[in-house]
């Protein structure tokens, strides 16, 4: 049996993820909070910030998409769930591990970036509301940003040229699991710009990525809904 992964123990179970939606869906209007899909692209977009987001800063955002104040209370169990998707995300980062983001596969009908666009938007929100990685060099985000930012209509993306140039260089994914793959090496990508690891003592220059499995779609689900409330 293969060891582990670091991240193993904090890893969700299925029956923890439709909690956790179910907990966001209970949030009292008018919240607007992101569902699982987009909470985990946030997230990722948190945690590839130069300087470290404090729960008090990155959870605000992710209970209403419109940036209302959060109630005085938050549910404890969902304060669990969301720390342990981010201890586990923070660790595989970290580590330049792949991990699994939380997309949702659709019928047959749809193409990758519909499944991957929840989680895409997602990302995009945690820039909107912690820029400061975009406040780095441009020149080493283009290509894992494009990467990321494919899935988007182009018109989403203003005042942008750079950017929708690199994006038109790039093919679309042929499947999910290849639109995933894009997903896992930008957010690695972006994390040797933001969040560079050290020399370990002994050797020389950086370690680079590693990958400790493939990269796949979470198992099919039906599609989660978008951030607001109907």
């Amino acid at each position: 049996m293969p060891a582990p992964t670091p991240h193993a123990a904090e890893t969700l179970s299925e029956a923890e993820l439709e909690r956790l939606q179910a907990l966001l869906d209970a949030l009292p209007a008018p919240l607007q909070p992101l569902d699982v899909s987009m909470l985990d692209g946030y997230l990722c977009g948190v945690l590839l910030q130069p300087q470290a987001v404090l729960l008090a800063a990155w959870l605000p955002p992710l209970l209403d998409s419109e940036g209302r104040p959060t109630p005085a209370r938050v549910d404890d169990e969902l304060l669990a769930l969301l720390r342990r998707r981010h201890k586990e995300l923070n660790l595989a980062i970290t580590g330049r591990q792949w991990f699994d983001p939380w997309v949702f596969e659709l019928d047959d009908e749809a193409g990758p970036s519909d499944a991957v666009l929840p989680w895409v938007a997602g990302f995009a929100h945690a820039l909107d509301a912690h820029p400061a990685l975009l406040q780095l060099p441009e020149e080493p985000l283009l290509e894992p940003l494009a990467a990321i930012y494919l899935h988007l209509d182009p018109d989403d993306l203003e005042d942008a040229d750079a950017l929708l140039e690199e994006i038109e260089s790039l093919e679309p994914p042929a499947d999910l699991e290849e639109a995933v793959e894009g997903l896992v090496s930008a957010v690695l990508m972006l994390a040797d710009v933001s969040r560079p690891l050290r020399a370990e003592p002994g050797r020389g220059g950086l370690s680079g990525p590693r990958r400790t499995g493939a990269a796949r779609a979470a198992p099919a689900r039906p599609r989660p809904r978008q951030s607001g409330r109907r």
